[in-house]
C-alpha cells in the first residue's frame, strides 16, 4: 500500500488516540439486530461464548457482547482508547495488542470480533492470527457501520466530505469480497447487512463526522471550517436540530474449519 505521509494508514490508525473520549460521546452503537446476524451466520449463540474483541476501542462493542451474555477479553493496541475503554468499562479485560499479533493461546476462543477495526490490520497476518485463536467451528466475525448513501442527504455529505479532503471519511467504502485481500487464503464466509438508524443533536452530528480519522488528521482549523459550513447545509434539511443518521452495518462471518 502507498499513501501520502499526511494521510498514512498508521497516522490515521494512531489518531483516535487524541480524540477517545469524543469517539466515545459521539460515534453510533451497533443494533440487537446486528448480533442476532452473527450468531445466525456463525450458527451458535453468543451467551456463554469465550469472545476476543479485537480493536476494541474505546469498548462500543464490547459492553454490547457482554449484555448479550459473553465473556469478553478486549484487545486494544493504542493508549488512549485504552484509557478511555477502562473508564467505560473498568471491570471488563482489555489486553494491549493488536490484531496481526494475537497474545492468545491456540483454539482459544469461540468467536473473534472486529468492530470497525478490521480494515487497520494486515490480513497477511491478522486472518492467520483469528484462526488460531479460533477452536474449530468457531467464528471470525467482522463489522462496519457505513452510512447509507442511498439516503440523500446523506449521498450529498459524502460527496461534501470528498470534494473537501480526497476521500471519504469511511476509509473508500465497503466491499466483501476486499476484506481478506492480502491473505494468505481466501476463507469461506457470509455477508448480511443490517439497516437501522438513530436521531441525535446536530452538535453530537458533527461530532462523530470530527472523530473519523481523515478528520482528525486533516488538522482543527481545517476540520472546524468544514464542519462550520456543514452545520449550514444540515439545518436546511433538519431546521429542529435533530439529525437521523441511517446506517447499514456490513457484518462478514467466516467459520474456521
Amino acid at each position: 500500500m502507498t499513501s501520502t505521509p499526511s494521510n498514512s494508514l498508521a497516522r490515521r490508525a494512531h489518531s483516535f488516540n487524541s480524540a477517545a473520549a469524543q469517539y466515545a460521546a459521539n460515534r453510533p452503537s451497533y443494533p440487537p439486530a446486528l448480533f442476532d446476524a452473527v450468531e445466525d451466520l456463525a450458527g451458535s449463540t453468543l451467551t456463554g461464548a469465550r469472545v476476543v474483541d479485537v480493536g476494541a476501542g474505546t469498548g462500543i462493542a464490547t459492553a454490547l457482547l457482554r449484555e448479550r451474555g459473553a465473556h469478553v477479553v478486549a484487545v486494544e493496541p493504542g493508549e488512549g482508547m485504552a484509557a478511555q475503554f477502562r473508564r467505560t468499562l473498568p471491570h471488563a479485560p482489555l489486553v494491549r495488542a493488536d490484531g496481526n499479533a494475537l497474545p492468545f493461546a491456540d483454539a482459544y476462543a469461540d468467536v473473534v470480533t472486529y468492530a470497525q477495526a478490521w480494515h487497520w490490520t494486515d490480513p497477511a497476518r491478522s486472518l492467520p492470527e483469528a484462526m488460531r485463536v479460533l477452536r474449530p467451528g468457531g467464528a471470525l466475525a467482522l463489522w462496519w457501520n457505513m452510512d447509507a448513501e442511498d439516503v440523500p442527504w446523506l449521498a450529498a455529505q459524502a460527496e461534501r466530505v470528498e470534494r473537501y479532503i480526497g476521500i471519504g471519511k469511511k476509509n473508500g467504502g465497503f466491499r466483501a469480497e476486499a476484506a481478506f485481500a492480502g491473505a494468505p487464503y481466501a476463507p469461506q464466509f457470509a455477508h448480511r447487512q443490517v439497516r437501522w438508524s438513530r436521531t441525535v443533536p446536530l452538535d453530537t452530528h458533527l461530532a462523530n463526522i470530527g472523530s473519523h480519522s481523515v478528520f482528525l488528521v486533516l488538522g482543527k482549523e481545517k476540520t472546524r471550517a468544514f464542519l462550520a459550513e456543514e452545520r449550514g447545509h444540515l439545518l436546511e434539511t433538519f431546521p429542529d436540530g435533530l439529525v437521523e443518521e441511517v446506517y447499514n452495518v456490513d457484518v462478514i462471518v467466516a467459520t474456521r474449519s
